[in-house]
């Protein structure tokens, strides 16, 4: 898989911008707004920008991206930079990979810049905004039949950017046109759809600003402000410009309140500041029945048998670049930078240990967790070791933030209700992993 990046500018720290769903990474120079982004913030940083996997000039790819793989794809932009740590900057649809990647990667972020984004697509009964979901699918439907057709992208530059010039229209235009196919627009715009990083914004533990158009007809600045309103000690900016995508002298606005809060984020960060918090998926196992067949195959048998299902789990950790946190008796507690990988593992082991004439059980939660010594603790461990004991025999059992943040897998589910988890605050709404690719 190849992603295509380029660097420019230079300053004392890196900037990565995290694109909106329509980028080209040449393209984007020929667009008035984005030379004038690219050229400012090159004046005071370095800036890396990438066209995310199948878009712009990366790889096509077969299917949808999930969220971390997408991550995984800043990580390698990062590297093959040279930048060990930056501050993103997240611009529409790169809203959501910019605040999971921050919690999840906090090592390599030291600030965040979210601009005209949201914490989920769809309007639910605790979200105000969005459409419903057939609301959308029809939307989606009828987008991908007018992509076809000509004059589509002029629309689309019109709608979204109201007051730009004739020139900047045609460029949007192009861009437009040269980002993706309509059958690669259609399957994101399915996966947009059912991201949700509610649970996710209040682990946020960077310097964040959050900027949003007040005059925003495809993001209403409602949700611009109750996305910051859910981040730890956000700053919230709003400005006077109508549409989603803001004239040049309007991005001159914008970027007036970036380069400050950059550069004092920078001064009171800085490179060097260790994370005592980060956003992990956690993992917990135990096999069923455990002492009845300790106590039917006789100490020597079981201690041999426990043998060949840790190996068999850590085996799957591997695969899954899952961290080993804890073992204890026939139980195994591990940590996992991405829920989709969690739960591929979670599943591989459910399946692998019946090869054995075991079964176990396997529960599933990503949150928030303090770094204690190298290890991690907090309510979010306790949260997954909870999980697994509602799990029935062969069964990965979920948390619903877990299932909000693996769209695009394919990985299906079937409710499990709300449950009560002894000692955590509030209802849980419970998932059974059902299939995966």
């Amino acid at each position: 898989m190849s992603i295509a990046y380029q660097v420019s500018g230079a300053g004392p720290f890196d900037v990565v911008l995290i694109p909106p769903a329509a980028s080209h990474v040449e393209i984007c120079w020929e667009v008035p707004v984005f030379r004038t982004m690219f050229e400012r913030l090159g004046s005071f940083a370095r800036v890396i920008h990438f066209d995310k996997r199948g878009t712009g000039m990366s790889d096509r790819v077969v299917g949808v991206p999930t969220l971390e793989t997408r991550m995984d794809d800043v990580r390698a932009v990062m590297d093959g930079a040279g930048s060990q740590r930056a501050a993103l900057l997240g611009w529409s649809e790169g809203v959501a990979m910019s605040v999971l990647f921050a919690a999840t990667y906090p090592d390599r972020t030291w600030a965040l810049t979210l601009y005209g984004g949201k914490a989920r697509q769809l309007r639910a009964p605790d979200y105000a905004w969005g459409p419903s979901e057939g609301e959308m699918l029809h939307a989606i439907a009828e987008g991908r039949n007018r992509q076809e057709q000509p004059g589509w992208a002029e629309e689309v530059a019109r709608s979204g950017a109201p007051a730009a010039t004739e020139g900047e229209i045609a460029a949007l235009e192009k861009l437009f046109r040269y980002s993706s196919s309509p059958g690669a627009d259609e399957a994101f715009s399915r996966m947009n759809m059912l991201i949700d990083i509610r649970n996710v914004l209040p682990a946020i533990r960077v310097p964040t600003l959050v900027l949003h158009n007040t005059r925003d007809k495809w993001v209403a600045v409602e949700r611009g402000r109750d996305l910051a309103a859910r981040i730890p000690g956000a700053t919230f900016a709003e400005f006077p410009i109508e549409g989603h995508i803001p004239p040049v002298d309007g991005i001159e606005a914008v970027l007036d309140e970036v380069e400050p809060f950059l550069r004092d984020a920078w001064e009171a960060v800085g490179a060097e500041q260790e994370p005592d918090r980060v956003l992990s998926t956690i993992l917990f196992t135990d096999i069923v029945g455990a002492t009845a067949t300790a106590a039917e195959l006789g100490d020597s048998r079981w201690r041999k048998l426990l043998e060949r299902h840790h190996a068999l789990i850590r085996r799957e950790l591997a695969r899954g670049r899952g961290k080993e946190v804890d073992t204890a008796g026939d139980g195994f507690f591990a940590a996992f930078d991405g829920p989709a990988r969690a739960i591929r593992c979670a599943c591989a082991v459910t399946e692998a240990v019946k090869g054995l004439g075991l079964e176990v059980r396997a529960g599933l939660h990503t949150g928030e967790c303090e770094l204690v010594d190298g290890k991690i603790a907090g309510i979010a461990v306790h949260t997954g070791a909870r999980l697994a004991s509602h799990a029935r025999p062969g069964v990965v059992l979920v948390s619903g933030t877990v299932k909000d943040l693996v769209a695009g897998s394919g990985i299906q589910f079937e409710e499990r209700g709300v449950h009560d988890l002894k000692g955590i605050p509030g209802n849980w709404h419970l998932f059974a992993v059902a299939r995966q690719p």
